[in-house]
């Protein structure tokens, strides 16, 4: 699981770059960032699967209080398959 931890961490940073650099996308992630992380990550996922990287987007942009969200969706993501 440490290894998908770590992709998804990348993933996440990768997403905030490009939310950083591009003003449409981060007007898109401010108005649907499940939609938004979606169509950045080219993977159509269930919302609940989606909304802990958003968790996580969220607090590397400056909200960290959301931090808690993304280990909790991850961790719930992974629960489900067990």
């Amino acid at each position: 699981m440490a290894d998908i931890m770590e992709i998804v961490k990348d993933k996440i940073e990768e997403i905030v770059e490009k939310i950083k650099g591009d003003k449409d996308v981060a007007r898109s992630f401010n108005s649907d960032p499940v939609k938004t992380i979606e169509s950045l990550i080219g993977v159509d996922l269930p919302d609940e699967a989606i909304k802990g990287i958003v968790e996580g987007v969220k607090a590397k942009l400056g909200d960290a209080s959301k931090l808690g969200g993304l280990f909790d969706g991850i961790k719930n993501l992974f629960d489900k398959k067990d």
